[in-house]
């Protein structure tokens, strides 16, 4: 295996160094590759917890036997129960949340009993 001559690395030193268009292109080069391979795994983590969420709308649960499967049919692929399948205003509709607010007054230690 031959060696690679050190004037092939001096020209590319002097290149990074010298304030010159080429010198300029070489770093502009690095530094576009350096900041895709950083943001590429933010990026695809970012699509992958996208898809998770979609996914996860798209699941429901029978209430017969718990299992968790895609909206595809009306009936459980594990004990065949048949699953209703709720409407948007079915399920806006069901408690208001004035009726599920807890109301907590503050007392001062010397009030507690």
């Amino acid at each position: 295996m031959t060696r690679p001559s050190p004037l092939i690395w001096l020209t590319l030193i002097l290149l990074f160094l010298l304030p010159t268009a080429a010198g300029r292109f070489l770093i502009d080069l690095a530094g576009g590759l350096l900041l895709i391979f950083l943001a590429l795994p933010i990026l695809l983590a970012g699509a992958g917890w996208l898809g998770w969420r979609y996914l996860q709308s798209k699941m429901i649960t029978c209430n017969s036997c718990g299992i968790n499967f895609l909206n595809l049919s009306n009936q459980c692929p594990a004990c065949g129960a048949i699953i209703k399948v709720q409407s948007e205003e079915e399920s806006n509709s069901s408690i208001p949340a004035s009726s599920a607010t807890i109301d907590i007054t503050a007392k001062g230690i010397d009030e507690i009993e």
